[in-house]
């Protein structure tokens, strides 16, 4: 039986549990989804160009009431410069969507190769999305593939993370200024009961989070044969070659490191650096991780963030542990800190590592840097993909063209050159993950609004005559 008593939230900063949410009992979120199928014929009918207008509206109303959904990300995370980027980022996305989406979903007849007939393709939305989303960024990843989702012509129905659903309550209240979205777009709240039921309410699913989860996921998705666009964990490796401006390669892997306190997919967490200039690079880097502070005691007093789920302390805390008991050596950061209830980890970075400790491994969405010198660049590549994950990457070198040659040869999805993490401001390159990084259709690109369609072709018969195409050919 689905839990549907209050689930207490903690607030990341003060380790307090000051919010509730209450999961909806299975019978009334099954309800929910079949109104959301019938509002969605209509949703369809009214065309692209009332859709935007919709969406659009609700952009107009989330600015209205900006101060509370920033109020809201900052109670969920504990981090105020990052909450605003995500807020920007999805109002952002909602224009990009709504600009690309009239070319992207325009369909056209055309001749074949059999001259008596033209094909008349149509795109087809599925009815109704779900949305299984983390807590690591709350909104813009519980909106990331519902916006295209509803452009395309789909109901949504959003189940965010409930260690981060505080967000919910502002963007709901925007919501119920526009009723032609709001019959198509619902969030429900609740833990991982609720969203199994939900998948099993839904005619395809989107889930971004664990592996382990990603796998329960995928196997309610078979059972109930509907489509499953998963985005799982990640193990992202840097390579710095020879040549690397190091100024340039420190700076950039940093901030791919420690972003939102590293508690993020597109986290660099594995560096690989060349011997003749591995001591240059870890001195380096040593010295730019400790100009970074915590925001604490107030949210201006620093860049780094607390950890948002309590138990991913414990995982930071765990890999810590296990690489210096296997020899690793700390050169900066390295403890998991209680600072007025929250727990906070400063910039770490550890040489001496190597493949058997769980931080060379395991994804650890902590701000550790882990860094291993290679002697050769096949060892280097070797290196970065000896790993269950294919996420993203990133390769430094003097030129484009030595970092794409081995670039090329990683089994990742998105690979970043001279830089890390470009995919979290470039959405055009459609990407895979590989291996259990993820599975299904990319969300970058234009991929990322077509997967919400089914294709139906019109074979049309264009001569006059009467007899099929066959007739008269029989053996």
């Amino acid at each position: 039986m689905t839990n549907t008593k209050p689930i207490e939230v903690r607030n990341p900063r003060t380790g307090k549990y000051d919010y509730v949410i209450i999961p909806p009992p299975p019978r009334l979120l099954v309800q929910q989804c079949k109104r959301m199928r019938r509002a969605q014929v209509h949703w369809q009918k009214i065309g692209i160009e009332g859709r935007i207008e919709a969406l659009q509206q609700w952009k107009e109303a989330i600015l209205s009431t900006r101060d509370r959904l920033t109020e809201a990300l900052v109670n969920d995370t504990g981090r105020l410069s990052t909450s605003v980027l995500e807020i920007d980022s999805f109002l952002s996305s909602i224009d990009r969507w709504c600009r690309l989406a009239p070319e992207l979903l325009q369909e056209s007849a055309k001749n074949t190769a059999i001259p008596f007939i033209a094909l008349q393709q149509a795109s087809v939305p599925y009815p109704l999305v779900g949305v299984i989303s983390p807590w690591n960024f709350p909104l813009l990843l519980s909106t990331i593939d519902t916006i295209p989702a509803l452009l395309a012509g789909c109901a949504a129905i959003v189940k965010p993370s409930e260690i981060a659903p505080r967000f919910v309550a502002p963007l709901v209240t925007a919501l119920n200024a526009v009723p032609k979205l709001r019959d198509v777009l619902t969030f429900v709240e609740g833990a991982g009961e609720t969203g199994a039921t939900l998948i099993e309410n839904v005619d395809l699913v989107c889930f971004t989070g664990s592996v382990a989860t990603g796998r329960k996921v995928a196997q309610a998705a078979a059972k109930h044969f509907i489509p499953a666009f998963l985005e799982l964990g990640g193990k992202d490796p840097a390579i710095v070659l020879e040549s690397a401006n190091l100024d340039l390669a420190t700076s950039a892997i940093l901030w791919g490191s420690v972003v939102n306190t590293g508690q993020s997919c597109l986290s660099i967490e594995r560096i690989y650096v060349a011997e003749s200039i591995f001591e240059k690079f870890y001195h380096l880097l040593v010295a730019k991780a400790h100009r970074l502070e915590l925001a604490y005691p107030t949210l201006e007093s620093g860049e780094i963030g607390p950890i948002i789920a309590e138990r991913q302390a414990a995982i930071i805390s765990d890999h810590l542990l296990d690489a210096v008991e296997k020899g690793a050596l700390i050169h900066c950061g390295g403890v998991i800190e209680d600072l007025g209830g929250g727990w906070w980890c400063r910039p770490t970075v550890l040489t001496q590592v190597n493949h058997s400790m769980k931080l060379m491994s395991e994804e650890t969405f902590g701000p550790l840097m882990p860094i291993m010198p290679f002697a050769t660049v096949e060892e280097a590549i070797s290196l970065a993909n000896d790993s269950i994950y294919g996420l993203s990457a990133a390769v430094f070198a003097e030129s484009q063209a030595e970092a794409l040659e081995v670039a090329q040869h990683i089994d990742a999805g998105a690979i970043s050159i001279n830089d890390a993490g470009l995919t979290a401001i470039m959405h055009e390159g459609e990407k895979n993950a590989f291996k259990f990084s993820g599975l299904g259709g990319s969300r970058m690109g234009a991929a990322a609004i077509k997967r919400f369609t089914r294709k139906k072709a019109f074979l049309i018969k264009t001569n006059a005559s009467n007899d099929p195409w066959w007739f008269g050919n029989e053996e």
